[in-house]
């Protein structure tokens, strides 16, 4: 795929061609010097200039599923307004029986190769996303990337979960958009996990009824044996029921790359959710700061008038030990109306932030409904496709049969 992207010094554009091409199983040492056995992933990228659109020669590099993690970190701290394009499951969720749970199984391997690819992708397709330094860097610089992701500082600007937690339940204006975003991403995650469910179950009884077939097959040829008129016609017919017994394991291994399409909006749930948490702490931050300024307001009249409106501590101590002289109060009231002059710059300053968040969040939100109704428009389309091409084979099978019974 071509996409354009900021180079490294930011003066020019380029199209880049990206593919993670191999997975390899290796074994090395953690971070506690324990031997381990992970899987490393080949990431190639050709660039095509535009002087000539000649392709030049392909770059690579190895990434391990973790560094994938910590530049979806980053991202999701550096562009909180975005819906920040999710990873492929680390281990197989929603399996049916005969499929391996395994994350060193090859064909879950495989899989999770492409839903890689398909990640830096999404990352390379969004306007915004594909001009990120960062991300430049993870695809054409193998060595001390992670040092270079480490001194953003990334880390220290990451929400804390307890924060985040705490704002969803005190925010007291929370914005209605947000707040039915956030039920609809809990809904569609409700939904495609039933799909996932039942699927699952569909090809668990898939996997015995086709098996079964082979059982025709092999009772078709034993008859076969005894009878010299029919024994052709049987041993014919058993052939395409053992045909059509071993082709389901190719048939659910297709079906699980369709199933790893829902998966992607499945984890894209949790994406929207994100930019939500995050619009809630800054709402919570906003009131906090307007609570606070009103509070001083309150203070710095309460003192110019002489007033105490509402029970203070400092109330019950001028009470205790006396008035304040003239001039610790005149020195009290111009620190306040100082603080105040600043609480008003911050609350502006938040103010517009918070606007400018919701305008960016709910374009980027937008353009991710977009691609969500194409995207499991086609999904769905070419499952049906698929399942009404499976019908017409095992059609086929019984009329072959029939042309085998015909003939005896």
């Amino acid at each position: 795929m071509n996409f354009l992207h900021m180079t490294e010094n930011n003066f020019s554009l380029k199209k880049i061609e990206i593919s993670v091409s191999e997975a390899e199983k290796r074994t090395g040492r953690n971070a506690m010097n324990m031997q381990e056995t992970y899987t490393a992933y080949l990431i190639e990228t050709r660039s095509v200039e535009h002087n000539d659109g000649q392709s030049v020669l392909t770059d690579s590099l190895w990434r391990r599923y973790s560094e994938f993690e910590l530049l979806r970190n980053y991202l999701l701290v550096y562009y909180p307004h975005i819906v920040v394009p999710p990873l492929p499951e680390k281990r197989a969720e929603f399996v049916w029986h005969k499929l391996s749970a395994d994350n060193m199984d090859p064909d879950f391997v495989e899989r999770r190769r492409i839903g890689l690819e398909n990640f830096l992708l999404r990352v390379a397709s969004h306007p915004m996303l594909c001009r990120d330094k960062i991300f430049y860097l993870f695809l054409t610089q193998e060595g001390n990337w992670k040092e270079t992701v480490n001194e953003t500082g990334f880390q220290l600007k990451a929400d804390s979960r307890l924060k985040a937690l705490n704002a969803t339940f005190r925010v007291k204006n929370p914005d209605k958009r947000f707040i039915e975003l956030k039920h609809y991403s809990d809904e569609l995650q409700s939904v495609i996990s039933h799909l996932l469910r039942v699927r699952a179950r569909v090809a668990d009884r898939l996997y015995g009824v086709y098996k079964v077939h082979g059982n025709y097959g092999r009772v078709f040829s034993e008859w076969s044996a005894i009878e010299k008129e029919m024994g052709d016609g049987l041993q014919s017919a058993g052939h395409h029921m053992d045909v059509y017994a071993s082709s389901i394991d190719d048939i659910l291994e297709d079906e699980e790359h369709y199933a790893d399409q829902l998966k992607e909006y499945l984890f894209y749930a949790e994406a929207l959710r994100a930019v939500c948490r995050k619009h809630e702490l800054m709402q919570y931050d906003l009131e906090m700061a307007a609570q606070d300024l009103a509070s001083k307001k309150q203070q710095c009249e309460e003192l110019a008038t002489g007033t105490v409106r509402t029970f203070s501590l400092k109330g019950m101590t001028t009470k205790l030990f006396g008035q304040e002289t003239p001039e610790q109060r005149e020195a009290r009231i111009k620190m306040l109306e100082e603080q105040i002059k600043e609480g008003e710059q911050q609350l502006k300053s938040k103010n517009l932030e918070g606007r400018e968040f919701v305008r960016n969040a709910w374009a980027d939100i937008e353009r991710f409904k977009e691609q969500k109704n194409h995207d499991l428009k086609e999904a769905l389309i070419s499952y049906a496709v698929m399942q009404i091409s499976m019908c017409k084979k095992g059609i086929q099978v019984w009329t072959n049969a029939k042309e085998c019974f015909s003939k005896m």
